[in-house]
């Protein structure tokens, strides 16, 4: 059986070895893009990603162009595989993903060749597995939805923009491959760079008999040793006059970039020197050379260059992407932002006063407009207090806190506000990373409650689309009580409150609902207003006055309202209000809807526009995969429709079945919706306008209308089956229609 598809590709089901292809299913920039989906199968739920869209009768195996194929649930529905152009490049158990008798949300997204897949409807949460293409596809652009050997449902298919590649599941993934340096790296600057460096130095080393200077940062020193500093007016020096530069250099770089080269024969007076100052993991490492140097007489060249490095990072951080590694001890690092110790900067915030005493080379190693306010000849550069207006004391703190410990720790209940601070606070000040894990936080504590003013904030951020897309889904999803809890949505911007109208998860209970939102956002005002309420200040108010600068957007907004949707008698006094006199667009619609409704359901109209159509969310969704699923009506009816487990709808009385012959053992209404086929389900034939005929009717009563796109008949193998038949529907009409 060929695939089927809906409108906007909400709802499909792909037959086996099929593959469903479309302009909706289009990444915005080829590489990069995010597909969001649940999906209902045995097994094999595949993706394919490839730069144009195939046929309907594609199969990845077949493709001898550049691809990715993402297999969930292969191997039986017990692992998880990737293949890029036909070869497989990660197989990994996963057992258990695929669930045939309900759909399971995923998410697959790819940037820059980093394929990332999760569970969940939220994207970058709940991971499964990433992995790293060497060799990235730059063009990447369409997916394919296919299957393998049995039908696959999807449903509630989104395509929605990449994680930005700075995201911490990029930045780790750089790191596990071994490839640091790969991605852009512009907006956090290396410890190294600050090497000998005197931009924002506030130490100096006197060495040798020259008296050479050698700058250095005081915050760093101590957090990787026992640095005895003398201070004094001109600032704070360490006297080495036995000390010879090349030897310091070694030591230096080793703290500030975690790996030196000196010559073998310098090795003991490095250890000595790193013992002074007790930097332990420089004290281990030459240990260690000299401990093998003892067993092999080659490293007893006194010319040879010896490399020294780190093992790694001190501890693990959550942040792949902390600037600070070992030997430097980045919980004195947080210390020393507790206790204002070797503090070279003074922050203030109006009206709060002190908020820390801070560290300037800290704030510059995360954020590019700290650095340069500290360096580029700004007054800051040289004050030692530093004012910033308008700006949250708690949030700003928790940036502080974030750059020292790598961590973000938020302990207040009000928990999206404070997040959707710090969020700006990383926008302004660039700090890439906080802001991913901002967006991942407040999408994960995402509510009704509060989508109004994450949204507000979002929209300015260019690196916040998907959140933005999280965000507008919620808020289609709980519309009236968006719209009737408070009036927050009306801040909300023309472009954001109109992707909202006319998302596909809109949900509302009433289209006068949708009417009364959109008046309000007109109005701009911070109370909700009826449509009749509205009406009535129309008699002695114009338009001009009622909605200012927002009486043209209501030419572009209303039509979102499904008026045909609306009962004709309030269509009627829709048509003699004061808004259909004072507004054309109103007029215009009401007079449609009205048109509609006198001309019946079946207008060829209602195909054209969705505006005469039902919104997804306003039924309920029972979504074909195969012959006998226990996705149909008459499955749903024997659960009372969702309520418990299933039994013959019949005998529980939520619909009627009649036949053409009166009920005996061989015409048995529980037979005909019975699980399993039974031969006694036989209808005999009446006389009706003078023809003979047989039939059965299934009434699923007065509170249930049904929208149908599929039927199975069942039916055996004797010579008794129905050689034609006619599917019927009877829509409260004296006939029936085919």
């Amino acid at each position: 059986m060929e695939f089927v598809e809906e409108t906007k590709k909400r709802s499909l089901t792909v037959a086996p070895f099929e593959c469903a292809w479309g302009e909706e299913l289009r990444f915005r920039e080829p590489g990069r893009g995010c597909v969001s989906f649940e999906a209902s199968a045995h097994n094999d739920v595949t993706l394919v990603f490839r730069h144009h869209p195939g046929s309907h009768h594609y199969h990845y195996k077949m493709d001898t162009s550049r691809h990715y194929t993402v297999i969930l649930g292969s191997h039986r529905n017990k692992r998880l595989r990737i293949q890029v152009d036909g070869a497989t490049v990660a197989d990994v158990a996963a057992p258990g993903l695929c669930c045939s008798n309900s759909f399971q949300a995923f998410w697959i997204t790819i940037c820059d060749g980093l394929i990332t897949i999760g569970q969940g409807r939220h994207p970058n949460t709940n991971l499964l597995f990433q992995w790293l293409d060497p060799d990235p596809n730059p063009d990447v652009q369409y997916v394919g939805l296919s299957s393998w050997d049995k039908h696959v449902g999807y449903r509630n298919i989104s395509i929605l923009p990449a994680a930005p590649q700075y995201s911490i599941l990029w930045t780790q993934k750089l790191l596990c491959c071994g490839k640091p340096g790969t991605a852009d790296d512009s907006d956090q600057r290396l410890l190294a760079d600050f090497l000998e460096s005197w931009d924002l130095s506030d130490a100096v080393f006197v060495v040798g008999t020259e008296r050479k200077l050698v700058p250095a940062h005081r915050i760093v020193l101590c957090a990787s040793g026992d640095f005895p500093f003398q201070i004094a007016d001109h600032g704070a020096t360490i006297q080495l006059p036995s000390v010879s530069y090349p030897l310091l250099h070694s030591l230096l770089e080793y703290i500030y970039t975690g790996s030196t080269q000196i010559a073998e024969c310098l090795l003991s007076s490095l250890l000595e020197l790193s013992s002074h100052f007790k930097v332990k993991p420089l004290i281990k490492c030459c240990e260690e050379i000299i401990d093998c140097s003892g067993v092999d007489k080659k490293l007893s060249e006194s010319g040879k260059i010896l490399k020294l490095s780190s093992s790694g990072f001190q501890q693990d951080h959550k942040f792949g992407s902390f600037p600070l590694k070992d030997p430097v001890d980045a919980q004195k690092i947080g210390q020393f932002l507790a206790n204002g110790k070797h503090s070279d900067i003074n922050i203030y915030v109006n009206g709060h006063g002190l908020v820390a005493k801070a560290h300037k080379l800290i704030l510059s190693l995360w954020s590019v407009p700290f650095a340069k306010m500290f360096t580029n000849g700004m007054k800051e550069s040289s004050a030692s207090d530093v004012f910033f207006k308008d700006v949250p004391p708690e949030a700003f703190f928790l940036l502080l806190q974030f750059m020292y410990n790598g961590e973000l720790k938020v302990d207040t209940q009000d928990i999206t506000s404070v997040l959707v601070q710090l969020l700006l606070l990383s926008d302004q000040f660039a700090i890439t990373v906080l802001q991913f894990e901002c967006c991942k936080r407040i999408m994960e504590c995402l509510s009704e409650d509060t989508v109004c003013s994450v949204l507000q904030a979002v929209s300015s951020i260019p690196s916040c689309k998907l959140l933005e897309e999280v965000c507008k889904r919620n808020f289609a999803t709980h519309f009236d009580y968006c719209t009737t809890a408070c009036t927050d949505f009306v801040l909300l911007d023309e472009a954001t409150f109109k992707d909202i109208l006319q998302h596909g998860d809109m949900t509302v209970t009433s289209e006068e609902r949708v009417l009364d939102a959109i008046l309000t956002w007109c109005m701009g005002t911070c109370e909700t207003f009826y449509w009749t309420s509205v009406d009535k200040l129309l008699r002695t108010s114009t338009p001009e006055q009622l909605f200012g600068e927002r009486l043209s957007p209501i030419d572009t907004l209303l039509p979102f309202v499904r008026f045909p949707l609306m009962q004709l008698s309030m269509l009627k006094r829709m048509e003699r209000s004061n808004l259909a006199n004072h507004i054309q667009v109103f007029r215009q619609l009401v007079a449609e809807a009205i048109e509609f409704s006198h001309a019946g359901q079946w207008t060829p109209t209602s195909y054209e526009c969705e505006r005469f159509q039902h919104r997804r969310s306003s039924y309920k969704e029972l979504q074909y995969i195969s012959d006998g699923d226990s996705n149909g009506v008459i499955y749903y009816a024997g659960t009372s429709f969702g309520k418990h487990q299933w039994m013959n709808p019949v005998l529980a009385k939520n619909i009627t079945v009649v036949a053409s012959s009166p009920n005996s053992r061989h015409t048995d209404p529980k037979a005909l919706v019975s699980k399993n086929y039974q031969g006694t389900c036989f209808a005999g034939p009446c006389i009706e306008d003078g023809k003979k005929i047989s039939w059965w009717m299934v009434d699923i009563g007065q509170d249930h209308q049904l929208m149908c796109n599929y039927y199975t008949v069942r039916q055996d193998g004797s010579t008794t089956f129905m050689r034609s038949w006619v599917l019927q529907v009877h829509f409260g009409f004296n006939s029936w229609l085919n």
